[in-house]
């Protein structure tokens, strides 16, 4: 029995991250990123790693023989006979990483799953901008994470990937923590929040720390597990490894 999740991606930051997490996914299930039609098999050397690993070849062989039992409706449905579509709600109070993302991936995403903000004029970098547009726009969202969930045979829970610094990850992404504990209160609730450079260089968002503590204590009262993704790290390996 699958145990779906449900990704929620906020703000440009998480939209970013998203986009990438699901180039990956696709890749690993063996589906096509710009379509979501599914290709004959999972490549095997992106699921299991290296080939001289015995483990990899024992599942390639198995593979082979049974097909590959991985798992796709955890974050995909299955939308037609050959198309997937990912279990995923993209959300920003401003237009333009969205638009970009959904334009990219036109066929892949469903476009009912596509919240901008009808003003289109973002947070500002202001948590409470983004907690006021969140609760302004929360039947509309609820609305789209209900039907989400009805879609599925048995929720697990929920992925939110945001920044804590900013406006819309930061303020909506903190509404939605606390709407997604008194609607689901028996569901899993993760983040992969993008924490602020502090010490390397001075940001140009005045009031990140204030958004940043704000965020931190919905996060500490609302998520069941939070991955900790450190900006300046993240930057320190983009730069000198990815280069």
């Amino acid at each position: 029995m699958p145990r779906e999740i449900i990704t929620l991606q906020v703000g440009q930051c998480g939209n970013q991250i998203g986009g990438e997490f699901w180039k990956q996914l696709c890749l690993e299930h063996g589906i096509e990123s710009g379509d979501g039609t599914l290709k004959e098999l999972p490549e095997q050397h992106n699921i299991m790693g290296n080939n001289n690993n015995n483990f990899g070849r024992q599942q390639q062989q198995l593979g082979g023989q049974q097909g590959v039992d991985d798992r796709k409706d955890v974050f995909f449905y299955q939308s037609d006979d050959d198309r997937y579509t990912p279990r995923a709600l993209l959300m920003d109070l401003e237009p333009r990483v969205v638009n970009k993302l959904a334009h990219s991936n036109q066929k892949l995403f469903n476009p009912e799953n596509v919240f901008v903000s009808p003003d289109g004029g973002g947070a500002g970098n202001n948590w409470a901008s983004g907690f006021r547009q969140g609760q302004e726009h929360c039947e509309q969202i609820l609305d789209m994470i209900d039907r989400e969930a009805d879609n599925s045979d048995s929720l697990e829970g929920f992925v939110l990937c945001h920044s804590i610094a900013g406006g819309t990850g930061s303020g909506m992404g903190s509404y939605l923590l606390e709407r997604l504990n008194d609607h689901f209160p028996k569901k899993l609730v993760q983040t992969y929040s993008v924490f602020p450079s502090w010490q390397d260089q001075q940001s140009d968002v005045v009031v990140q720390p204030y958004n940043s503590l704000l965020t931190l204590k919905r996060l500490t009262l609302n998520a069941d597990a939070v991955v900790v993704l450190d900006n300046t790290a993240l930057n320190r390996i983009a730069v000198e490894r990815l280069r």
